[in-house]
Formats: structure tokens, sequence, C-alpha cells
């Protein structure tokens, strides 16, 4: 597997784990994209798929806050 991949398969774990999370709390992704300050949901979306577009170190601070959980959790 190449490095390229295997950043996507992490990207795409980082979301998984974020959508795994936030189910588990029974937070939506709107709810969850208000509580880090945004209007719509297309952040948390496109950040869960882990395709196009992906959480930065900010979003992952913001969201590890708002489930109250570590930020270390979205990477296991």
């Amino acid at each position: 597997m190449d490095i390229k991949q295997e950043i996507e398969d992490f990207y795409k774990k980082i979301g998984q784990n974020v959508k795994r999370i936030r189910e588990s709390k029974n937070i939506t992704q709107l709810e969850l994209s208000q509580m880090i300050g945004h209007k719509s949901v297309t952040i948390i979306s496109l950040g869960e798929i882990g395709e196009k577009k992906h959480f930065n170190l900010e979003h992952l601070y913001k969201i590890s806050k708002a489930l109250n959980c570590k930020i270390c959790d979205f990477f296991e």
C-alpha cells in the first residue's frame, strides 16, 4: 500500500470514529455542526465520510470538546 492510500485510510478512520462517538451520544450531524460553530452539516457530513474534505486539528479539537471525549479517541 502506498503512502497516499494510507493517508486516505487514516482520514476515513478518523471520520468513522467521529461518527461512532457522535451517534453513541445521540447527537445529530446538525447539532454537532452547530456546537462547533458551523451552520450547515457539510463539514461533519464530508468529514465523517473521509473523502474530498477532512477534519483539521481545529475541527477535531472542537468536536472532542463538544462530544466530551479525548481527541485521541478519534485516532484509535
